[in-house]
């Protein structure tokens, strides 16, 4: 079986029926100045039941392509965001 790869982040907008788009960050070392600088990347999540909502934190899943941008459906939500 092939490995499912695993994002982690933030979401951000509620992107139409049953799809949210996901912040994740990741951190990387500069190649020249050998600082720490933060990268971003918008993906766009399946979310069957529509339970997430903005400010969440989540955690998804590699699928198949559901749609032309979206290829991961949520696992879990790891805390929910400030109301």
């Amino acid at each position: 079986m092939a490995y499912k790869r695993e994002i982690q982040g933030i979401v951000v907008k509620k992107s139409g029926d049953k799809t949210v788009s996901l912040l994740v960050e990741r951190k990387v070392l500069h190649p020249r100045y050998h600082k720490i600088v933060k990268r971003f990347k918008k993906y766009l999540v399946h979310d069957e039941k529509n339970q997430v909502n903005v400010g969440d934190e989540i955690v998804a899943v590699e699928c198949r392509p559901i749609s032309k941008r979206k290829s991961f459906r949520l696992k879990r939500i790891v805390s929910t965001g400030v109301k």
